[in-house]
């Protein structure tokens, strides 16, 4: 399959790496598979664009939201209240937006391919 027909390539922002995890993790996979997975995959990923947006609203807003968005309650409280650890943490996730979403990415690939393939979804 040529990689632009690919149905990974609809995922909006979807990075060379991500595509290449993607096609890693879901080999194997039947077509209804698939599809069930990339509509789970795609309601749970964060699109690196929008992470900066979160990181940018936390560093100036809301210190933590970005944390608070991925799922690290315990880091985006540390960061609510130290000021987004003074303002360096925050500053350090602007810098490295692209590898809080990838990394939380793949824990939502590997969820979403557990759901698939214990037939959650029919």
């Amino acid at each position: 399959m040529d990689i632009f027909q690919s149905p990974l390539m609809s995922l909006p922002g979807i990075t060379p790496e991500e595509y290449s995890y993607l096609q890693q993790a879901t080999t194997g996979l039947t077509e209804q598979q698939l599809r069930n997975f990339l509509m789970v995959y795609s309601s749970k990923r964060k699109n690196p664009s929008d992470m900066l947006i979160f990181c940018l609203i936390g560093l100036f807003i809301v210190p933590g939201l970005q944390r608070f968005i991925i799922g690290q309650v315990g880091m985006g409280i540390l960061y609510l209240f130290t000021i987004g650890l003074c303002f360096i943490g925050s500053i350090m996730d602007i810098v490295n937006h692209k590898n809080l979403a990838f990394e939380h990415n793949q824990k939502m690939v590997f969820e979403s391919l557990q759901m698939v393939r214990m037939g959650g979804f029919q």
